[in-house]
């Protein structure tokens, strides 16, 4: 049995075909914040990006992308997928094990169901990753799923007053946060977008 922090745990349920966090294409709440153009195109990271289909969205609005997933076959998905209009640098790495070659580097740092899948044990360690991947100025934009309590995962309980604090104590501060229209039915209620910026 491998340990749920683990590529080899994540490399399993790729090739299981569990993947239900995946809903086959960009996510709603990230399409309409790429179609509003609310945040002008810049360089984002997306952390445990998946098969990258956020990645890429952005990518066609303009932004300047890097997708980073610490599995194989994660990373061997974005690559099949990858689209000549809308590149995608992508990087199989551990977000926790980035190269300090990365540190302040991004205006943007985009997330959803990333940080619900870390132990809680190392949120911490996540909000230090992010806050040393963005820019002074930089923005986190996140969608936290799922919100509730309950015991066990992945995916672990999401409390985005929690998220929102460790990174306060880095160094962020809260500009937003909303719970969006565009959430797909089964998710309504139970995820949030929360939008910080570092000083």
């Amino acid at each position: 049995m491998f340990e749920t922090g683990s590529a080899e745990f994540w490399g399993q349920v790729y090739r299981r075909g569990q993947t239900g966090w995946d809903l086959g294409g960009p996510t709603p709440v990230f399409r309409a914040l790429a179609e509003q153009g609310e945040f002008p195109p810049g360089k984002m990271i997306v952390l445990g990006a998946g098969r990258g289909h956020d990645a890429r969205l952005f990518a066609r609005h303009g932004f300047e992308v890097t997708a980073v997933d610490f599995v194989p076959e994660a990373a061997r998905e974005m690559r099949r997928l990858a689209e000549p209009d809308a590149p995608v640098k992508v990087l199989q790495a551990d977000l926790f094990d980035l190269a300090p070659a990365l540190d302040g580097k991004f205006d943007y740092v985009l997330e959803y169901v990333c940080y619900c899948a870390i132990d809680p044990g190392r949120r911490g360690d996540y909000a230090d990753a992010v806050a040393r991947l963005l820019k002074p100025g930089g923005l986190y934009i996140a969608l936290a799923f799922p919100i509730g309590t309950f015991d066990g995962g992945p995916p672990f309980a999401v409390d985005p007053d929690e998220l929102v604090d460790l990174l306060a104590r880095r160094g962020l501060e809260l500009v937003q946060r909303a719970w969006p229209e565009e959430s797909v039915e089964q998710r309504r209620g139970r995820e949030e977008l929360v939008v910080l910026r570092r000083d």
